[in-house]
């Protein structure tokens, strides 16, 4: 049991806490309860690391359960990204995770144990009907001509609907509330309703599916949880939420909803009908690819678990909805990556460097440190000939006086290497810079001189005759407005930042053709990068995972 002392204290963890020490319960127990019919996302990631979070605190457990009770929009592909989604992220659950279709028989149960009591009915209004009888929040709602209907019709017409006889939409099981309540989701609200699909894990066995806000709060219940987080938008359905578990037989203590801000993000969208969207549209291309706030996109764009925990950690739990700055993704990304992830150089734009008095068949080798921030990481031998390649940038004709890289008759430091000087520049016809001429100092291999000079340049390089050619994707903001699907009369797409995906040809260090799909890199002066799936012998490919700091500047 982790010491909740050691954390930043939030409302959940001081009601946690509240309730053990006064007894209400000698242990806990929380849900992750993701509906298969998407991927997850960095949203969903707040509410796996607060549910599994607060269990692993506490010394108690939670549940992975999946709350399957739509068949027309779920998928067993789904369910298999979800539970390597909370596994990558570094959860576990007891045993085999949960389903709400573990539990239809019970539900059943509790539906006739309802109508038994004179709580539900069978109702025949069409869903239009349904929505002029229920009214607004400033005017009763009407009640249906079938609100009194005998518990014997109600429940054959039940038992008929369980068994097929009648098509999609033709009745629904209503729970009989109150048509007077302010809050509409007490307006007799739907619990059961025909749907003729065959089922992910069930098959064809049902044809009659529970509503979402009535096999909810069962499941809780069956499962004993003892505390059900939800976010912000499930405060309204909390009245229905107590009302089914106090109208149906259930072992006490009964679980207790409570519900904490969801995650927004800036220049993202958390729908996942609008992520569905993207991807169906080849707006992306595909549920992970890099620029998708899903965990299995941030997972390939080489986002960190660890660097996910922190963030979410650093939103912290509240009970008012606000927008945090993708910023702050950022950092804790590269704040996890600058300890962990090695050095490599590599060139994006390259310019040739020809160093005149070094010999042109001659070679060699220079050593160069693998993480300053771990020594443990050890060093690697980086190949050095007479033709190199530096960024293009990092050469300027006629510099201005702080301009500390390369220009004419100025010498800098190249990392681990020794020290140029520029001597001549080569340009085509048109007048562009194909190549620079530079002279090097032996006396500096290894970074130093023998008089002690030092230089205020120093720059990253790769040998032009070791060099990897290598795909390299550079990864932005997949929009361009902080609140892409918040702007009136506007359409979330029409925001999407052209600028997200640049694809070029880097020239990368021969070790860096090593790395595994998923190892993380430091370009340095770059930015963090990630080897990607499609990385394959001889033809690496690499994402820009972050820069080395935050200089996006948006539209």
């Amino acid at each position: 049991m982790t010491d909740p002392a050691e954390k930043p204290s939030h409302f959940i963890r001081e009601k946690i806490a509240a309730d053990l020490e006064a007894g209400k319960h000698s242990t806990i127990k929380t849900r992750f309860p993701p509906e298969p019919n998407g991927y997850l996302h960095i949203g969903h990631a707040k509410s796996i690391c607060l549910n599994f979070g607060m269990a692993l605190e506490f010394g108690g457990t939670c549940n992975l359960r999946y709350d399957d009770t739509n068949p027309v929009k779920e998928d067993q592909e789904y369910v298999d990204a979800i539970a390597e989604d909370v596994r990558w992220l570094g959860f576990d659950w007891p045993g085999e995770p949960c389903y709400a279709s573990d539990y239809f028989e019970n539900m059943y149960a509790f539906a006739v144990e309802l109508i038994e009591k004179g709580l539900a009915y069978v109702c025949t209004l069409t869903p239009e009907e349904f929505k002029d009888y229920r009214g607004v929040p400033t005017r009763p709602g009407k009640e249906s001509p079938h609100r009194n209907r005998p518990v014997a019709e109600n429940l054959d017409l039940f038992s008929r609907m369980r068994g097929g006889e009648f098509p999609d939409g033709a009745y629904v099981l209503r729970a009989k509330i109150d048509m007077a309540s302010p809050n509409l989701h007490l307006r007799d609200p739907a619990i059961y309703r025909i749907r003729h699909a065959t089922h992910h894990r069930t098959g064809d066995a049902w044809c009659l599916y529970p509503i979402y806000d009535f096999a909810h709060c069962l499941e809780d219940a069956l499962e004993r949880v003892t505390h059900s987080l939800c976010t912000l938008e499930f405060e309204v359905h909390r009245p229905l939420y107590d009302w089914i578990l106090q109208n149906v037989t259930l072992p006490k203590p009964l679980p207790e909803q409570t519900e904490f801000a969801r995650l927004n993000i800036t220049y993202t969208v958390m729908s996942k009908r609008k992520l569905l969207t993207l991807v169906q549209e080849n707006h992306v291309s595909g549920w992970d690819d890099p620029r998708m706030p899903t965990l299995v996109g941030m997972r390939r764009r080489g986002f960190t678990p660890a660097a996910i925990r922190a963030f979410c950690e650093r939103v912290g739990v509240t009970k008012f909805n606000s927008l945090t700055d993708y910023a702050l993704l950022e950092f804790c990304v590269r704040e996890d990556l600058n300890a962990v992830a090695e050095r490599r150089m590599a060139v994006l734009n390259p310019l040739k460097i020809v160093i005149e008095n070094y010999p042109e068949d001659d070679e060699e080798t220079f050593e160069a440190v693998n993480n300053p921030e771990d020594e443990s990481a050890g060093t690697r031998q980086v190949p050095f000939s007479r033709e190199l390649y530096i960024e293009r940038e990092d050469f300027m004709e006629d510099p201005p006086r702080k301009f500390f890289r390369l220009g004419p008759g100025r010498e800098v430091r190249l990392r681990a290497a020794c020290y140029i000087t520029c001597t001549g520049v080569i340009k085509d016809a048109d007048g562009n810079i194909t190549e620079l001429r530079c002279t090097f100092d032996p006396d500096s291999r290894g970074g130093g001189t023998p008089d002690g000079r030092k230089v205020k340049g120093t720059l990253h390089w790769v040998s032009a005759r070791h060099a990897v050619p290598a795909e390299v994707r550079l990864y932005d903001r997949l929009f361009t407005e902080p609140e892409p699907d918040g702007i009136d009369g506007k359409d979330f797409r029409e925001f999407l930042n052209p600028e997200s995906l640049r694809t070029v040809t880097g020239y990368l260090e021969p070790s860096l053709a090593e790395f595994a799909p998923g190892a993380p890199v430091q370009f340095e002066r770059i930015g963090y990068f990630t080897a990607d799936p499609d990385t394959r012998p001889g033809a690496p490919v690499f994402n820009r995972t972050a820069t080395l700091r935050d200089g996006w500047k948006g539209k």
